[in-house]
């Protein structure tokens, strides 16, 4: 009998722990976006970590806060389906927070009664007293019943091989279900819409809410071996729109830029970028147009 072990892996936490930065690690190449911003993932991710011995499936689901709009509504439903269909569940916790156990009281609420192994994932390690850790630890063993706990450092990949030693071990055993060679299964048109709206967020900086959205409208590969992607950001009010736009075009330019930079490395391929910038008053509690945006 094979011993080969395979699984889904979910990563939980509230907004803005590193969850993303964590599955980036784990996979070794950029599958979901990054930002300061809160609730920058707004649908289920897929990373894949294919070892000699294992194909460890990770989900990484939008960050769990209270819902407050449609978006948020359906960004939460993603997150408890996640966890329902999972073999392990990472909760992913900011080391260097302030009061953590509170903060994911409402997490660790929606996880009381699930059989499936939860893991404590104390994340940013690397900006803290190691010597904080284990009182740490001790403080969320008192409150909820982990079968293993990992500190780990996502941007300094330090421990990921233990936390990746520790998940293996959970895992039924089971088939490779993707190619080895693979690392998500998101479509080509989600990723590019995810990676300009990726620079949305760090060019904005504050300026900008992330109810910001981007549909790729049309791609198409050229007789000139360049593949042509034209796709609109849509925000909510027209003062907005000329944050986004910029100074005679420049910052929607730059976002442009980099952004094809990116999907250029990450397709393999030369690409031409068309954006344009749209106003969708109150996008973010129109169902259907969340949906037709990709985020189901």
């Amino acid at each position: 009998m094979s011993d080969f072990k395979s699984g889904f892996i979910a990563l939980v936490g509230r907004p803005n722990v590193g969850k993303s930065t964590l599955l980036n690690a784990l996979v070794g190449e950029k599958v979901a976006i990054v930002s300061t911003k809160p609730q920058t993932t707004r649908s289920r991710i897929t990373g894949i970590r294919t070892t000699e011995n294992a194909q460890l499936i990770f989900l990484d689901a939008p960050g769990m806060a209270r819902p407050r709009s449609a978006l948020n509504r359906h960004m939460a439903q993603i997150a408890r389906e996640t966890y329902q269909q999972v073999d392990v569940i990472l909760l992913v916790t900011d080391a260097s927070g302030t009061d953590q156990l509170a903060n994911d009281e409402f997490i660790l609420q929606q996880l009381k009664d699930m059989k499936t192994p939860v893991f404590l994932v104390l994340n940013k390690i690397d900006l803290i007293d190691h010597r904080q850790i284990l009182p740490l630890i001790e403080t969320y063993q008192q409150r909820f019943p982990f079968a293993e706990y990992v500190p780990v450092s996502a941007l300094k990949a330090d421990n990921l091989e233990a936390l990746l030693r520790a998940t293996i071990q959970y895992l039924p055993e089971g088939p490779r279900y993707f190619p080895s060679d693979q690392l998500t299964d998101q479509p080509e048109r989600f990723l590019i819409a995810e990676l300009i709206r990726e620079q949305i967020f760090t060019q904005t900086e504050q300026e900008v809410p992330y109810q910001t959205a981007v549909m790729v409208e049309r791609m198409e590969d050229t007789d000139h071996g360049i593949l042509r992607v034209e796709a609109t950001v849509y925000v909510e009010r027209d003062s907005q729109k000329g944050i986004v736009i910029g100074k005679r075009g420049s910052r929607l330019k730059h976002i442009g830029q980099v952004a094809r930079q990116e999907i250029e490395r990450r397709l393999n391929t030369r690409v031409y970028l068309a954006l344009w910038v749209k106003v969708r008053k109150d996008w973010s509690e129109n169902e259907q147009l969340i949906r037709d945006m990709g985020y189901v």
